[in-house]
């Protein structure tokens, strides 16, 4: 009985005072699995050698050989064209210029040395009315025709 109970006794004490267990974080499972996967790779040559594979060997029959009779070139009946090239008319210049009822943009620059960039210019304004006379307009008498 006495065994019993001292073998219960060490049990539950071994059970209450473990300390629980830490399984680490994500990263320490992985440095653990690259570890792991490098000492394969250094150690498993080593514990199971390749096996050797002997090239096949082929056999067969060398190759005919065939004199071939020499060719001649005969001149062409018919003469040779000269090279005809296409013209290529360059593309519509660029309009600088775009018109609007009260001015018109202007394209300043060339591009290269000077940037392109557009400028308004205003249409001058149209000249003021003649003035209105003061005196009504004369009429002339004509005869009405009948």
């Amino acid at each position: 009985m006495r065994q019993t109970v001292a073998f219960l006794l060490v049990a539950v004490l071994l059970v209450a005072l473990t300390a629980p267990a830490y399984a680490g974080g994500a990263t320490d499972i992985a440095l653990g699995l690259a570890a792991f996967a490098v000492f394969n790779q250094l150690f498993a040559p080593a514990l199971y050698p390749r096996p050797v594979y002997a090239a096949p060997v082929i056999v067969s029959q060398p190759a005919a050989i065939y004199r071939v009779a020499p060719v001649y070139a005969y001149p062409s009946g018919y003469s040779v064209y000269p090279n005809q090239y296409a013209v290529v008319q360059p593309p519509a210049p660029m309009p600088t210029v775009v018109q609007y009822p009260h001015g018109r943009y202007e394209l300043r620059g060339d591009g290269i040395t000077v940037a392109y960039h557009w400028v308004w210019i205003p249409n001058p304004p149209p000249p003021p009315p003649p003035p209105i006379s003061s005196t009504p307009p004369s009429y002339s008498a004509a005869p009405s025709p009948r």
